[in-house]
């Protein structure tokens, strides 16, 4: 086999983000108008801010997503560029708007809008099979945003990357109309390497009550699986033994914008692994780049680079769980 060419092929999610900060963003109705403390357009989606701090941590990444032919896609392509991501899988649909969302942000708790646009447009046969082949890894974004038109063609997309030799990850963020997936989605887990929900999605995809109990019933064998959970760090668990990765007692700097963190968190992640941590390790790194993303505006404006991204990991802890 050739050696591969390409760290990461991120699969999902692209849209800009408008990001509204401040003590208190929640709009008043009746033509009354509020100020707020900032405001900004950044690169937004799961997936889109997986890949832009994956670039930052130093690996060769590209984008398959699907944009609008206006303004907000020619942003974004703007900004992959900037940041080295490889976007010549970013599919352009002239006949469909760019996605957006505009995010309420107050510390670590934020309101989201989006409009989908083209982004539930990408599907399967969008991905270029040459980059699946240079892939070391191949990561999805966004699972539930794109589950209509990505859904049925994706087990047979992850199972070709396996076969190639390439390992798999699986972020599926909220599911909107909260059905928590299908036959499609069951096939997509057998073929997930690394699964990545927080814990409110852990719960409701395992349709478990307790965080134990959704670890035993995701964790299937031959699966990883790493649960983000805030501030709290997160809980990462492989066959039958499981981490908890704790943050420091007195984290440096407050949380000025959540937005993007567990996209981070992912990054992070996958780098570690790709770099051959093992998975609490890794984790580790992911909760170090996933912090470090929460002290400046956006998904990716504070997203670290690799060596500030393995000093910072040092601070956390991990402990195996024991119950």
């Amino acid at each position: 086999m050739t050696a591969r060419q390409l760290d990461l092929l991120v699969i999902g999610d692209c849209n800009p983000d408008v990001l509204v900060l401040g003590e208190d963003v929640t709009p008043v109705f009746g033509q009354r108008e509020k100020l707020v403390s900032g405001m900004s357009l950044v690169v937004g989606g799961s997936a889109a801010i997986t890949a832009v701090a994956a670039a930052r941590l130093g690996l060769k990444v590209a984008l398959a997503a699907a944009i609008g032919a206006d303004p907000a896609g020619e942003f974004l392509l703007g900004q992959l560029a900037a940041e080295g991501v490889d976007s010549s899988a970013v599919v352009v649909r002239p006949d469909l708007p760019t996605g957006m969302t505009v995010a309420l942000s107050h510390g670590d708790d934020r309101a989201i809008l989006t409009t989908v646009g083209a982004m539930p447009s990408l599907a399967a046969g969008d991905v270029p099979t040459h980059l699946l082949t240079k892939a070391r890894h191949v990561h999805v974004g966004s699972y539930f945003l794109l589950e209509r038109s990505l859904g049925p063609g994706l087990p047979a997309l992850l199972a070709a990357a396996r076969g190639g030799g390439a390992t798999t990850s699986l972020d599926t963020n909220w599911d909107p109309a909260e059905r928590w997936g299908d036959d499609h989605f069951r096939a997509v887990l057998a073929n997930t390497d690394v699964l990545l929900p927080n814990e409110a999605e852990a719960r409701h995809i395992s349709g478990a009550v307790t965080l134990r109990e959704a670890v035993s019933l995701l964790c299937a064998p031959g699966r990883r699986l790493a649960i983000k959970r805030g501030a709290q760090g997160a809980l990462c668990a492989e066959g039958a033994r499981s981490w908890w990765i704790d943050p420091p007692a007195a984290a440096a700097g407050g949380v000025v914008d959540a937005t993007g963190a567990g996209d981070c968190f992912n990054a992070g992640l996958i780098a570690g692994l790709l770099r051959g941590l093992d998975l609490p390790a890794a984790a580790r790194l992911g909760c170090a780049a996933g912090t470090a993303s929460t002290r400046a505006a956006g998904g990716t404006s504070a997203a670290p680079g690799m060596a500030a991204a393995l000093a910072a990991a040092d601070a956390f802890t991990i402990r195996a769980n024991r119950d």
